[in-house]
């Protein structure tokens, strides 16, 4: 058996996430503290008090889901888990990184505070947005995307979390054309995305810009684990590709299907996804039935899974 470890990234908030193994568990409490101590504002009162208007600003919520996802991490690898790979989804990739032991926890809560701040910055707020398009396949999205574009409306592709998901971004007439164009092809159905910008999309060059010399900066070495990131598609170990991914991740679509696919084509069976949500598991089995998901957010998913793995 082979075991992957899954971290969510923004989308997966809600006031109240983590609250639990913070009572529980002083593994937890020492995460939340620490943030707490790090950033300029109580991240641990928002997490748990809110306000949820706040909660889902991109530089509050990128911190707020890193720390968290971390702070269940810490009590969930006491149970003596060693995975084969971690992947995270976006901001994710962040949580992965520090689980793997590849970047320091300190260091990469601040990097993700200004990823969060500079993607926030990157594009006037309503100019633009994101979509999820579901029942077409890749390749015509891709083409439809490419001719919108080619028109003077950016759209692209910019999460491909299953063969029936993906995610558009771009100015909002450009995913508002995709998103017709789509539906003439055959979608199904289109559900937008209430975000505060256009992400992964070439409209986010600024804050790639503004994050390089930082990532440029960052002390990472090779992990523990081996961690699939979003770019490729595949496990990078070596410091400098990883820093390079990490640029270029804020631009470039999450290829989601494709990492999960390389992990099970790697041989990997099992999937455990930690952190507040279950959207990765679900993202999992729709790539593929065969596999075992795991989802731990609160303490009911970590007893049950506690019991099962045991």
């Amino acid at each position: 058996m082979k075991t992957a470890i899954l971290f969510p990234g923004q989308g997966s908030q809600f006031v109240g996430m983590g609250y639990q193994f913070y009572q529980e568990f002083e593994e937890a409490r020492e995460i939340y503290k620490q943030a707490d101590d790090i950033l300029d504002f109580p991240l641990s009162k928002l997490c748990f008090e809110g306000p949820e208007e706040q909660l889902r600003i991109t530089m509050y919520t990128q911190p707020a889901i890193y720390v968290t996802s971390l702070a269940i991490w810490s009590v969930v690898k006491k149970l003596g888990i060693l995975p084969d790979f971690m992947a995270g989804h976006s901001l994710g990739e962040y949580t992965a990184l520090t689980a793997a032991e590849s970047i320091p926890y300190e260091e990469a809560l601040r990097l993700v505070e200004k990823r969060g701040l500079f993607m926030e910055e990157a594009v006037p707020h309503g100019e633009g947005t994101m979509a999820a398009v579901m029942g077409i396949d890749r390749k015509g999205l891709e083409k439809v995307c490419r001719q919108v574009t080619e028109e003077g409306n950016v759209v692209e592709l910019a999460n491909i979390n299953s063969p029936g998901q993906i995610v558009i971004s771009g100015t909002k007439l450009g995913v508002e054309l995709a998103a017709q164009r789509a539906k003439e092809l055959g979608a199904r159905r289109i559900i937008p995305l209430s975000v505060s910008g256009p992400f992964h999309s070439r409209l986010m060059k600024p804050a790639r810009d503004r994050l390089q010399p930082l990532v440029t900066k960052l002390q990472i070495q090779e992990g523990r684990t081996p961690v699939v990131m979003n770019v490729t598609g595949r496990s990078e170990t070596e410091p400098m590709r990883m820093k390079s991914n990490l640029i270029e991740q804020v631009v470039s679509p999450v290829l989601w299907t494709d990492s999960i696919e390389w992990m099970i084509a790697q041989g990997v069976d099992t999937f455990i996804e930690v952190g507040p949500s279950k959207v990765l598991s679900g993202l999992v089995k729709k790539i593929n039935r065969t596999v075992t998901t795991y989802s731990i957010e609160d303490l009911d998913s970590f007893y049950q899974f506690q019991k099962e793995w045991s």
